[in-house]
C-alpha cells in the first residue's frame, strides 16, 4: 500500500494518533487494525440505515476507502470512531437516497436478506438448553429492532446496542439531544411491546435445568444414596 501522505497530525488520543500516523505512512497492518477495531460498530450503524447485509458491507467498503483517502483531514475535533461513523452514515444515507431514486425510476429492488447479524456472539460454555433460548431471544430483539422506523432504529442501535452517550449520538446524527431521548423512549416502548407479544413461548423455557446439568445432579444424588451400582431391570 503506498503512503497516503506525510501530513502532520493535530493532537488527539494517543492510540488513534499512533495508528493514523502509521496508516498515513502506508502501514497496511495499521489500516487492518483500524478496520477491525471499528468494524462492528460501523456495521451496526450502517445496517440500521440500509436494512440489508449485502448493501451494508458494500457501504462499509466505500466508507473505508473514503476515510483512508482523506485521513490527513482527521483532527482532534472528534474521536477517530466518531469521524469514521459520520463518514459511514453519510455513505449509507447517500446509498439510501440513490436506491429510492432507482425505485421510482425502475423495477423495485429485491427484498432485504433474512439473515440477521447476531448482537452478541454465543458462548460455547452456555448450556445447550439455555443457548437455544438465548439465541431465540436475541433473534426476537433483532427482529423488533429491524421493525422500527429508520429514525428510531438508528438512535436505538447507537444508544443501546453500541452504548453511545446522548450528546455523542446527537452530534453523530446532527439532531438535538432532546430528540435523541424522545426517539430512544419511543423505540424502547415499541420494542418492549413487540417482545411482550412474542416472548411467551420462550419464557416457558426460562431457567432450564435439563441435559448435562440435570444428569449431573441426578448422578450425584444416586451416589450419595449409595445406589450407583444398581441398574434398572431390563
Amino acid at each position: 500500500m503506498p503512503a497516503l501522505t506525510n501530513a502532520p497530525l493535530q493532537s488527539f488520543a494517543n492510540s488513534d494518533a499512533a495508528l493514523v500516523r502509521r496508516a498515513l505512512a502506508g502501514d497496511a497492518q495499521a489500516v487492518r487494525e483500524i478496520i477491525r477495531f471499528h468494524n462492528q460498530r460501523l456495521y451496526r450503524l450502517v445496517r440500521a440505515v440500509l436494512h440489508s447485509n449485502v448493501e451494508t458491507e458494500d457501504a462499509l467498503q466505500d466508507t473505508y476507502l473514503q476515510a483512508f483517502a482523506k485521513l490527513e483531514d482527521f483532527n482532534a475535533d472528534a474521536s477517530l470512531s466518531t469521524w469514521l461513523a459520520r463518514i459511514a452514515l453519510n455513505t449509507a444515507f447517500m446509498r439510501l437516497r440513490a436506491a429510492k431514486r432507482l425505485k421510482r425510476s425502475g423495477p423495485p429492488p429485491g427484498q432485504p436478506e433474512a439473515e440477521i447479524i447476531a448482537l452478541h456472539p454465543s458462548s460455547s460454555t452456555i448450556d445447550p438448553e439455555r443457548g437455544v433460548a438465548q439465541r431465540e431471544l436475541l433473534r426476537l430483539v433483532e427482529e423488533a429492532t429491524d421493525a422500527l422506523s429508520q429514525d428510531l432504529r438508528i438512535v436505538f442501535v447507537a444508544r443501546v446496542i453500541e452504548g453511545l452517550g446522548v450528546e455523542e449520538t446527537a452530534a453523530l446524527l446532527n439532531i438535538p439531544a432532546a430528540t435523541v431521548k424522545t426517539r430512544l423512549h419511543r423505540a424502547r416502548k415499541l420494542i418492549r411491546a413487540r417482545l411482550e407479544e412474542r416472548i411467551g413461548p420462550i419464557l416457558m423455557d426460562a431457567f432450564p435445568f435439563a441435559g448435562r446439568r440435570c444428569e449431573r445432579l441426578t448422578e450425584a444424588v444416586i451416589v450419595k444414596l449409595g445406589l450407583q451400582d444398581q441398574r434398572e431391570p431390563l
